[in-house]
């Protein structure tokens, strides 16, 4: 998780640096508890039942990482902002971005097989490659998520060499050319960690995309079938199209700004110092918060458990 140059525009108030900053864990504590309520439903559903759909099984993994990444999130960008020269200088870089990379990396897989799965389930297709595809991958859910781990876990290892390449550095202060450590770390970022972070992260969001573009041709081929069958368009496949459209298209959108935002941030424009470090960590994180609840409200079970949990609060209260 790589933090640099410092930018010169005109200073913002301290009230409304400290806006953003409220706003911003406001934000990253409405992901947790929405991640931590999608993993308490899915898993006490797995306890009652010894199992889970595979699209569940997506969704609880993706829930689990999510969480995971606003709990170290938080604390790796209070301790860099309180301890900024400490930050690069000390091991915390490397403590926070060996957890930190890991758990970015696995998030945006398993959001990635969340749209694949969801596009294989909805999407009509009469093609052979599709149906075979159709048929092994909800079987397959276990492997693609050992997988995306596997990944995840190589893509940590070349981050924490970086990273590890930063603290030596400043420990042995040696720098090519004559540079000063803040050169080199600078360096480094626009010709190590930006690279990687945008490779690792194109991949999973190329498969990403490929769904939404399949499920967004299969929608308007039913389309043209119902206008020419002469059928309205509030057939319950329409609906479901549609219904599965929108959601994706909102999942889209956020991820996209989460992508844009990753990849701005490791080219190092906002630092501590800048005055839209937290706006643009508000962005960085407006997925991980958000989604999740666009998640439970178009998942029967999750709206089941909400309304539950609703009914509970709403009882103890009137007790």
């Amino acid at each position: 998780h790589s933090h640099g140059g410092k930018s010169g525009e005109a200073k913002m108030q301290p009230a409304v640096s400290a806006f953003f900053m409220l706003l911003f864990v406001l934000l990253c504590v409405l992901g947790i508890l929405a991640n931590g309520f999608i993993v308490l439903v899915l898993s006490r559903e797995r306890m009652r039942r010894g199992r889970l759909l595979p699209s569940d099984v997506i969704l609880l993994s993706l829930g689990a990482s999510r969480f995971c990444l606003q709990c170290v999130g938080m604390m790796n960008n209070f301790y860099y902002y309180l301890h900024l020269e400490e930050y690069s200088t000390g091991p915390a870089r490397q403590f926070f971005g060996l957890h930190w990379d890991f758990l970015n990396s696995a998030t945006f897989w398993f959001g990635s097989w969340l749209s694949v799965l969801f596009c294989m389930k909805i999407a009509s297709f009469t093609h052979p490659t599709f149906l075979w595809l159709r048929w092994r991958l909800p079987g397959s859910v276990p492997w693609l998520l050992g997988a995306s781990l596997l990944i995840s876990f190589l893509v940590t290892l070349l981050f924490f060499w970086g990273n590890h390449a930063v603290y030596q550095g400043f420990l042995i202060r040696k720098y090519p050319g004559n540079m000063t450590f803040q050169q080199w770390s600078r360096r480094l970022e626009i010709h190590y960690f930006l690279p990687l972070k945008f490779i690792t992260l194109s991949v999973p969001c190329s498969v990403f995309l490929v769904s939404i573009a399949l499920l967004i041709n299969s929608l308007r081929r039913h389309r043209g079938r119902m206008r020419r069958s002469g059928h309205g368009l509030q057939d319950p496949s329409s609906q479901a199209h549609t219904r599965a459209l929108k959601s994706l298209v909102s999942f889209l959108i956020l991820y996209a700004l989460s992508f844009a935002s990753l990849v701005i941030d490791a080219a190092g424009f906002f630092c501590s110092q800048s005055d839209w470090y937290w706006p643009w960590q508000i962005l960085i994180y407006l997925c991980t918060s958000v989604h999740p609840y666009i998640l439970i409200l178009s998942n029967l079970r999750l709206r089941g458990g909400c309304r539950q949990l609703l009914l509970l609060v709403r009882g103890s209260q009137l007790a």
